[in-house]
């Protein structure tokens, strides 16, 4: 009997590292305007990839964030990148913001969600 406890004990062991793994697997998808976002650090939770919820787009020099489902308070910064801050803001979901990039050029939309989640996306400005 006490065999049979460790074997199973061992496996759920097993089963969580794998689920935290698999979890934190980097995945990536392109919104439907082009801009890939992907998962860049994971508090290992078992929520659902968040991915889908944002659609962002480039319109020329402004950027459009929505989120489409209420994940409360998501911070979204844009960098140039090289790393230099362009914009910050602090957003309550679902809703939408828009962010001015007054020069061409390439840019990282970082998105801090509450449960420690970060997601990123790279995009490029033209003139």
């Amino acid at each position: 009997m006490f065999k049979f406890k460790q074997t199973i004990l061992m496996l759920c062991l097993f089963f969580s590292g794998a689920l935290c793994y698999a979890h934190g697997e980097v995945k990536t998808t392109v919104t439907k305007d082009g801009i890939p976002i992907e998962l860049k650090e994971s508090a290992c939770s078992t929520s659902p990839s968040k991915i889908q919820s944002i659609v962002a787009s480039i319109d020329g020099h402004v950027l459009s964030v929505v989120f489409t489902q209420n994940f409360g308070q998501v911070v979204v910064e844009v960098t140039t990148a090289e790393g230099g801050e362009v914009d910050v803001d602090s957003i309550q979901t679902p809703n939408g913001v828009n962010f001015y990039i007054p020069n061409s050029g390439s840019y990282v939309v970082i998105f801090t969600f509450p449960d420690g989640d970060v997601y990123a996306g790279e995009f490029t400005v033209t003139d």
